[in-house]
C-alpha cells in the first residue's frame, strides 16, 4: 500500500516544482527549462528501476546519463550484476517500500517487471507525479491500459512504452507511405512472430521451495497464490497466463505498432481466436487471432475502410502473396507484417524494420513524422525534462501506447475465450463484450494426460469445472487483485 505521505507527493510535479532532497542533485524550475528540452549536465533526473534483472538492465544502461538512485527486484541473485553496475543505488525487493522511502527524491520510474505487475507499479508512480517508462506489453489487461492512459492525461507526466521500434525509421516510413496512399486502401493485414522461445503449452507444475534470494510472494504480487516452481521465473513467466501474455502479448507490441499507427486504428469491433491445445494455466504453443476494425476517418490522402488484422505465432506464417520473391524469408528480426492494399502490398519486419513494396517500387512520400535522434529511452528522458505545456510527446507515450496495448491484449482475450466458439463482439468504449450471455459457461483443459495405449494415442483430459463465461471475461478485462495490491481509481 502507498502511505499517506507518498500520496501527498502525488499532487506535485517534480520536474520544475520541487527540489530534489538527495544531496548534490537539483532540478531546475519549470520556468527555466520550459520548452528547451534539455538541462545543464549537472541537472539530471533521479530514476529508479523496478524489475531490473532482465530487460530492465538494458533500459537502465541507456538511461545512465541520469542519476540511477534506486533498484528494486524480487530476485536478488538475478539482479546481482545490476546492483554491481550501479553500486550507489539503494536496493529494494518491494517497490512499495521504495516509493515510501524515496518518493520525495525521485523523478521517474523504469518498470520492467513481469507483465502482471506493470500496472500497479506504474499507476502508483504516475499518481505520485512521476514520469514512467514501462516495458511492453504495457499492461496485462484492457482496464489497466485504459487506466494508465487516463492517469497520464490527468497528471501530465512523460511516459514511454518499451517498444523501441517506435523510435525507428521503419515505422516513420510505413506511416508516411500509407498516408500518401502509396499502396491504396488497406482492408487486410497479416502479421506473425517466430516466438515463443520460452516454454508454453504446459500444465501447472508441482510446487517446490523457492531459493532464499527470491521473494516468491512479492513476485506473485496481485496474482492468485500458487507454489513456486523454477519454470516460472526468471524470464519464462511470459508463457504463464497469470504472469505473462504469451507470444502474442510479448511480441505484438513490436510487430503491430506500425499497423496501429499507420492505419489509425482505434477499438476493434470484433475478435476471434484459435490455437493449439488451450490450457488453463499456460499460453498455447501457436495462435491465430483476427481483429476487425471499423471504417475510420482520416485527414490524410488515404482512405481507411474496414480492415481485418490477422496475427499468427508459434511458427505459423501467412501465405506468401503472388509475386513474392523466390527464396526470400518473411521473417525479419523475429517476425513480419504485410499490408494488403488495393494498389500494392507493403511488407516490413519486426519493429517495422526494412519496409518495402512487393512491386519493387520505392515510394517518395512527404516526411512528416518526427525523427528520433537519440535512443528510445533518451527520447523519454527528453520529454520528462520538458514542461507539460511545451512537451513534445515521446515516440510511444501512453496516449498512443495505451490504446494500442488494448488491441494487443484483446488478442489474448480472444484466445482464452475461444471455447465459446463464436466471433466476439466488442464495445471498446465500455470495455465489454456484447454477445456473451449471462448463462454461458466454458470449460478449459488443465491437463491432457496424453499416453499411448496399445499403439493408439490416448487422452485422459482433466477439465476445469464449468466457468461462467461472462464473469470469466470480466475478470480477464479487469483483474481482481489479491489483498495488499492496489491501483489508483480510474480518472473521470
Amino acid at each position: 500500500m502507498i502511505k499517506k505521505d507518498s500520496k501527498e507527493i502525488s499532487r506535485r510535479n517534480f520536474i520544475g516544482k520541487s527540489t530534489v532532497a538527495m544531496a548534490g542533485f537539483t532540478i531546475l524550475p519549470s520556468n527555466v527549462i520550459s520548452g528547451f528540452g534539455y538541462k545543464a549536465p549537472s541537472d539530471k533526473l533521479n530514476i529508479v528501476g523496478v524489475g531490473v534483472g532482465g530487460m530492465g538492465f538494458s533500459n537502465l544502461k541507456r538511461m545512465s546519463s541520469e542519476n540511477i538512485v534506486g533498484l528494486c527486484d524480487v530476485d536478488w541473485k538475478y539482479s546481482d550484476r545490476v546492483f554491481k553496475h550501479f553500486p550507489k543505488a539503494k536496493k529494494y525487493k518491494d517497490f512499495r517500500k521504495m516509493y515510501d522511502e524515496m518518493g520525495k527524491s525521485i523523478d521517474a520510474v523504469m518498470v520492467a517487471t513481469a507483465d502482471h505487475t506493470h500496472a500497479t507499479v506504474a499507476a502508483n508512480a504516475i499518481a505520485m507525479g512521476k514520469h514512467v517508462y514501462v516495458q511492453k506489453p504495457l499492461t496485462h489487461t484492457v482496464y489497466e491500459s485504459r487506466l494508465l492512459t487516463n492517469l497520464t492525461n490527468k497528471h501530465k507526466v512523460a511516459t514511454q512504452m518499451g517498444n523501441q521500434g517506435a523510435s525507428g525509421e521503419g515505422v516513420n516510413l510505413i506511416t508516411e507511405w500509407l498516408a500518401n496512399n502509396e499502396i491504396g486502401e488497406v482492408t487486410k493485414v497479416e502479421a506473425f512472430t517466430d516466438r515463443p522461445i520460452w516454454p508454453q503449452g504446459q500444465p501447472r507444475p508441482e510446487g517446490t521451495t523457492p531459493p532464499d534470494t527470491l521473494d516468491w510472494d512479492l513476485f506473485l504480487g496481485p496474482a492468485k497464490k500458487r507454489p513456486y516452481n523454477p519454470i516460472y521465473t526468471p524470464w519464462n513467466w511470459r508463457g504463464w497466463w497469470d504472469f505473462g501474455t504469451g507470444a502474442l502479448g510479448d511480441m505484438a507490441c513490436h510487430i503491430l505498432h506500425p499497423v496501429f499507427v499507420g492505419l489509425e486504428l482505434g477499438y476493434p469491433t470484433s475478435v476471434q481466436g484459435s490455437s493449439t491445445l488451450l490450457l488453463s494455466d499456460s499460453a498455447p504453443n501457436a495462435e491465430k487471432v483476427t481483429l476487425t476494425f471499423p471504417k475510420r476517418k482520416s485527414n490524410l490522402k488515404m482512405g481507411l475502410p474496414e480492415v481485418e488484422v490477422t496475427w499468427f505465432d508459434g511458427g505459423l506464417q501467412p501465405n506468401k502473396p503472388e509475386g513474392w520473391p523466390d527464396g526470400k524469408s518473411m521473417n525479419d528480426s523475429g517476425g513480419g507484417v504485410m499490408f494488403h492494399g488495393t494498389k500494392d502490398t507493403l511488407i516490413c519486419g519486426c519493429y517495422g524494420v526494412e519496409p518495402w513494396l512487393l512491386s519493387g517500387r520505392v515510394p517518395n512520400a512527404p516526411k512528416f513524422r518526427r525523427r528520433i535522434e537519440v535512443n528510445h529511452e533518451q527520447d523519454w528522458i527528453r520529454a520528462a525534462k520538458e514542461s507539460p505545456k511545451n512537451r513534445v510527446e515521446s515516440s510511444s507515450s501512453f496516449n498512443e501506447a495505451g490504446p494500442f496495448n488494448e488491441m494487443v491484449v484483446m488478442g489474448v482475450l480472444a484466445v482464452r475465450l475461444q471455447n465459446l466458439n463464436k466471433e466476439l463482439q466488442w464495445d471498446g468504449k465500455n470495455m465489454k463484450f456484447t454477445n456473451i450471455n449471462d448463462d454461458e459457461t466454458i470449460r478449459i483443459i488443465k491437463k491432457d494426460n496424453f499416453s499411448i495405449h496399445d499403439g493408439h494415442p490416448t487422452f485422459n483430459k482433466e477439465w476445469t469445472d464449468p466457468i461462467n463465461a461472462k464473469q470469466f471475461a470480466e475478470e480477464l478485462i479487469k483483474h481482481n487483485y489479491e489483498q495488499g495490491w492496489t491501483l489508483p481509481d480510474m480518472p473521470k
